[in-house]
């Protein structure tokens, strides 16, 4: 038996054989062209940048429907890399300065930029070469016209051992019957090890040569919660993990049978738990699991990967069937957050690129400044509040202005629709995300236009803390456990409560068994998670005491930094 230990990457035990994917080198060799074809050369490179944005495209949607839009970002990093003048401009000068074939200019450029790579101490930092790799492999696949093998092609269940996966390599594990993978390179900072979390496959990443010592077939345990790979495991060993593999299914079991019961603390307090919706696909997750409703129907799927916007039959259809599913449950219909970027694709004028579009012309301000565009999506959900319980969500929002804006084309539609002989609500409930500091801090002179508040924790931790996320200089200094995050939070929660209105929160924070302490003490009034995450979240609420959480609460306010909260809740066994 040999034990080789590694990076716990993503929990969880996979048993079985391995299947050892062989490095996919591309062979690119140097061809000096004469100069009446350099231009040409050119335009052949911008035409593979071209089918490599498509590619994008299609493994965003991709991500959407699997993980949701903030695995997303991922691709929106993607493009950024594709856009760098590393590639828009250093790789079409090299092959008109040197005379030579694109793919040659492109791996002379991703070398020189790999060997600078190489010489940073940030483990973070050092990852992101892989991403900017994915790129490369991608462009130079489309150059070469070669057809990329995928993982999907592996057809039966084993532990995947590779030198390296790509984040695109990794997508493509939900369609095969690995069991888990083992890598060679990789930390646990890597967008492969991300993904690999979201999608609940186990993981061990930076095993230096297990890749070498391996040989397909050979039997092999991968632990993903110590970060090992056991390989030829005597029948002790293999025993011992059936245990805990066994024991991982048990507490599957017991959280199975979460379903359909109340979500309350053990002092009788009662909150709504809600499920995220990313797309109609997982609909049927989310109504087998018997939530609370939806507190978050994210509506951008409708808007990509495609050349014009969606028609408002097409919408109608798509919000009328979710309503209908969860009737008389509350469904909350967020108005689409896309960027600025995806207007051209769907042939409307808009900015070709922003510098940095998570704070750039997006959501609401979109929307406001193309208001036929935004009037099409309310007269749908309107259509679809016939249905069932459907609600209105704007997100981005930042000015009172904009929530006036919004109320002035809602009536619009409204009317427009009567107008046409169709029936309307009387009456449907219109919210604000609060993820920019200026809607929390100005929430109080909000509150007379809305009829609900949701906490877009991601977006807020991210605009109050200036950390963006995929930002590899800062994502450190991501923290949900910053006292300036919890006193906003509470901030929020308070100022609302004064005026009767109800807090949701959504994000990543309420997927935190950690966190959903703080915001059941801060007294939100729902949250809403992913469906993977439900029934795990609704256990810890279940095992709370809202109470002594409360009066938890104004010692957590009080404290100076991250870590003295997390010592609080740590001091109380949460």
């Amino acid at each position: 038996m040999i034990v080789i230990k590694g990076i716990a990457a993503s929990p969880g035990i996979s048993i079985g054989k391995a299947y050892v994917l062989e490095d996919e080198e591309i062979v690119v060799n140097r061809i000096e062209l004469p100069k009446e074809l350099l231009r040409a050369e050119v335009k052949r490179f911008k035409t593979a940048q071209k089918a490599t944005y498509r590619d994008l495209d299609a493994a965003e949607s991709k991500v959407l429907k699997l993980l949701g839009k903030e695995h997303a970002k991922l691709i929106d990093a993607h493009r950024l890399i594709l856009r760098d003048t590393l590639i828009t401009k250093e790789v079409p000068q090299r092959i008109l300065r040197e005379s030579v074939n694109a793919e040659f200019a492109l791996s002379e450029a991703l070398e020189a930029v790999n060997q600078q790579f190489e010489k940073m101490e940030d483990e973070f930092f050092r990852e992101r070469r892989h991403d900017l790799f994915d790129v490369g492999k991608r462009l130079l696949s489309h150059l070469l016209k070669q057809n990329k093998k995928t993982l999907s092609e592996i057809d039966h269940a084993c532990v995947l051992i590779a030198r390296n996966l790509l984040p695109s390599d990794t997508l493509n594990l939900h369609e095969t019957k690995i069991l888990g993978f083992a890598t060679d390179l990789g930390g646990k900072t890597s967008h492969t090890a991300i993904l690999a979390q979201s999608m609940g496959i186990p993981a061990v990443v930076g095993l230096s040569d297990a890749s070498r010592r391996l040989k397909g077939g050979d039997p092999v345990i991968l632990d993903g919660d110590q970060g090992m790979l056991i390989i030829n495991p005597g029948p002790e060993t293999i025993a011992k993990y059936q245990r805990a593999q066994q024991k991982s299914i048990q507490d599957e079991r017991a959280l199975e049978s979460l379903r359909g019961l109340p979500t309350a603390t053990l002092d009788g307090k009662v909150f709504k738990l809600e499920a995220n919706l990313d797309s109609p696909e997982e609909l049927k997750t989310v109504v087998a699991l018997q939530t609370d409703g939806i507190g978050l129907f994210r509506t951008e799927y409708l808007f990509l990967n495609r050349a014009n916007p969606p028609y408002e039959e097409e919408q109608t259809k798509a919000y009328s069937s979710v309503a209908k599913a969860l009737d008389p449950k509350p469904v909350t219909i967020r108005t689409a957050d896309i960027g600025g970027d995806r207007l051209s694709q769907l042939g409307i004028d808009g900015p070709k690129s922003e510098t940095n579009p998570f704070m750039g012309l997006r959501g609401v301000r979109l929307f406001l400044r193309h208001p036929d565009l935004f009037k099409t999506q309310l007269r749908a959900i309107l259509r679809a509040a016939l249905k069932g319980h459907a609600k209105i969500l704007i997100p981005m929002v930042s000015s009172i202005g904009e929530i006036q804006a919004v109320r002035r084309l809602l009536a619009q539609a409204q009317v427009e629709l009567q107008s046409e002989g169709m029936e309307t609500p009387k009456k449907i409930e219109l919210g604000i995300m609060v993820e920019i500091p200026s809607a929390a801090m100005m929430l109080e002179a909000f509150l007379s236009l809305i009829d609900f508040v949701s906490i877009g924790t991601n977006d807020l931790i991210q605009y109050t803390l200036a950390v963006d996320r995929i930002n590899e200089h800062v994502t450190h200094l991501y923290d949900p456990f910053h006292p300036a995050v919890i006193q906003m939070i509470n901030h929020v929660v308070q100022v609302a409560h004064k005026k009767g209105k109800p807090v949701g929160v959504c994000g990543e924070m309420c997927s935190d068994p950690h966190a959903v302490p703080l915001l059941i003490g801060i007294g939100v009034d729902s949250l809403s998670v992913s469906p993977r995450m439900y029934l795990r979240i609704k256990q810890v609420v279940r095992g709370l005491r809202q109470g002594p959480l409360a009066k938890l609460i104004p010692k957590a306010l009080d404290c100076s930094d991250s870590d003295q909260i997390r010592k609080l809740l740590a001091d109380q066994g949460l």
